[in-house]
């Protein structure tokens, strides 16, 4: 679904994303962990057109979009899940979400979108407890679910989220990650999930890559990735049970 070729990226005079090469399948959840300042978000702004690659190739589904405006990167499918939730704090949490449809109205039937909406209302019954409470009032876990909720009101083929467990607590931690398991798993929503919480994010995934100060150092699949040593060593720190309890 989506393939990314030798893909360099600068800001200014400085080499971010040094010949990135990774790939997604329809239906996976992906995730890549690295340390702050690794280039992780600067590879998902590249993905959704907000910062442009100066050589390489985005191909989904076999198109390039590294050329494309954001907004025709969201209607070819791509949502992303900002880093900080980006939420619009003054309006309510309905008016938030239906925001997220920006691209579909006057293309499609209210009814559809409606529909969209209860749907994100069941996979996030908090949210409809609280449909006219200013965003800027929720919890952090409740903004990082109308955030996502907001992402899901565009149907996107391949949801990209940015640090979902960012500031929040353990329990609310693994909420959210169930829930985008479970995208994966009855929505047949394909995921590609930046996180620097390494074990939580290998746990749900199928397969991950491991970046370092802009390049790809490991990939494999989720079980293997938790077994190696040196991603342990980096990133996983002591576990007094075994993750996959």
């Amino acid at each position: 679904m989506l393939r990314l070729q030798n893909l360099n990226t600068y800001y200014g005079e400085i080499h971010v994303l040094k010949n990135i090469s990774l790939h997604i399948q329809e239906g996976e959840m992906v995730t890549l962990i690295g340390a702050n300042g690794a280039g992780k978000s600067t590879m998902l702004n590249s993905i959704s057109g907000i910062v442009g690659a100066k050589s390489g190739a985005i191909l989904y589904n076999g198109t390039d979009i590294s050329n494309m405006s954001p907004d025709r990167i969201v209607q070819q499918g791509i949502s992303q899940v900002p880093e900080g939730r980006q939420l619009f704090a003054p309006l309510s949490v309905e008016d938030n979400l239906r925001l997220g449809a920006y691209t579909r109205y006057g293309k499609e039937n209210k009814k559809e979108i409606q529909k969209d909406l209860e749907t994100v209302y069941a996979l996030f019954p908090r949210l409809k407890e609280r449909e006219r409470q200013y965003a800027g009032t929720l919890s952090g876990g409740e903004q990082q679910m109308l955030a996502m909720g907001r992402a899901l009101m565009c149907r996107p083929k391949l949801l990209i989220l940015d640090e979902p467990s960012m500031g929040l607590a353990p329990l609310i931690i693994s909420e959210i990650f169930k829930t985008i398991a479970r995208l994966r798993d009855t929505q047949k929503t394909t995921l590609f999930v930046v996180e620097q919480n390494a074990r939580v994010a290998l746990k749900y995934a199928d397969r991950g890559y491991v970046m370092e100060t802009g390049k790809i150092m490991l990939e494999g699949n989720s079980r293997d990735l938790l077994e190696n040593k040196e991603v342990q060593r980096a990133y996983l720190g002591k576990q007094k049970k075994p993750i996959w309890e």
